[in-house]
């Protein structure tokens, strides 16, 4: 864990991101019963805020200390400076998950799991590129085709995509984005 949670407070001091909210995000936020939510791998909280701006009650987790001591100090922002290759997900917690830039699939069965009935789980990250595209340099950390859809099957699926995009540094990426209910 050591290792990662420097690498990871080096890259936020070295390597900025922009701050600006994930457009998936934004587009179906309003699709989720207000309540609790989190975000998995928060970063410095640019989702974290606007999640907490629209009604809920937060829970940021990142490895990052550096990342996490950005995120504002509020009652309804709880943040969990954890190591996601361990972390464990409480079942039947939340009405918003959202899963931006990180892939865990450890996690992915979890996130199902801790969907409370009718919640919500947004989820976008990298997918395998061929071309000039910059992408992770480990491909566990990689989609193959359509395996983000595979996860969540058994989820009402709302709104699925691979699509070419830019990454938060201004970068040429592939992602896969998943918008999903869990049924009541």
């Amino acid at each position: 864990m050591t290792a990662d949670k420097e690498r990871w407070n080096k890259r936020h001091v070295e390597k900025p991101m922009r701050h600006n909210i994930e457009p998936i995000l934004q587009k179906y936020i309003d699709e989720a019963q207000v309540g609790e939510a989190l975000d998995i791998a928060c970063g410095t909280g640019r989702n974290t805020h606007f999640i907490h701006e629209k009604g809920f009650i937060v829970d940021a987790v990142d490895i990052s200390d550096y990342a996490l001591s950005e995120i504002k100090d509020t009652k309804n922002i709880k943040k969990f400076e954890v190591d996601l290759d361990t972390y464990n997900l409480e079942i039947n917690k939340y009405d918003l998950i959202v899963n931006i830039n990180f892939l865990s699939r450890r996690l992915m069965p979890q996130i199902k799991e801790a969907l409370r009935d009718g919640g919500l789980v947004i989820f976008e990250t990298f997918i395998i590129a061929h071309g000039d595209f910059t992408q992770p340099v480990n491909p566990e950390f990689l989609l193959r085709k359509n395996e983000l859809l595979h996860a969540f099957i058994g989820l009402d699926i709302i709104y699925y995509e691979e699509r070419s995009d830019t990454n938060l540094r201004g970068e040429a990426t592939r992602v896969a984005s998943l918008v999903a209910r869990k049924s009541s």
